[in-house]
């Protein structure tokens, strides 16, 4: 077997994973036209995570834009024992987020946007609450600035 089969199946980021897909439409002359909207997170398990979103005609070419603009976009959190290094309260609109480090064991303790983002971090261990809106493109945001600010 050469190296080719072992890795077939398995991407090169790790982990990729549709948060949200919305319709919007807008009201032209002749009518509506309708578009869609794509919220991906990106990671690669070891610390590198990103969040992108796209805009298009239809739901695959939406989902590859948004996939597109999340490589573009990589950043690097800082992981210590499997978990954050300190707690932190960040904000970005009206979504906050609180994230409190856990003891090895713990596992995961997030809901939604949240959870995908860490997870796609490769951080095992966490506490995390979404307070405020429950916007995802929001809160995915404030995960984002929260996980870099420290």
């Amino acid at each position: 077997m050469n190296s080719q089969e072992v890795n077939r199946g398995h991407r090169k980021e790790g982990y990729e994973k549709v948060i949200q897909i919305d319709r919007i439409s807008r009201t032209v002359k002749g009518g509506r036209r309708i578009r869609f909207r794509a919220l991906v997170v990106i990671g690669d398990l070891k610390g590198t995570v990103a969040i992108g979103v796209a805009k298009a005609n239809d739901v695959s070419q939406a989902i590859t834009k948004a996939t597109a603009s999340a490589k573009k976009h990589r950043q690097s959190i800082k992981i210590v024992n499997d978990t954050i290094p300190h707690d932190i309260l960040q904000t970005y609109g009206s979504a906050r987020i609180y994230f409190k480090p856990a003891p090895k064991g713990s596992s995961l303790i997030a809901g939604g946007t949240v959870r995908s983002i860490v997870e796609a971090a490769g951080i095992k261990n966490i506490v995390a609450k979404s307070l405020g809106s429950a916007n995802k493109i929001n809160v995915a945001k404030a995960t984002m600035l929260a996980l870099t600010s420290f």
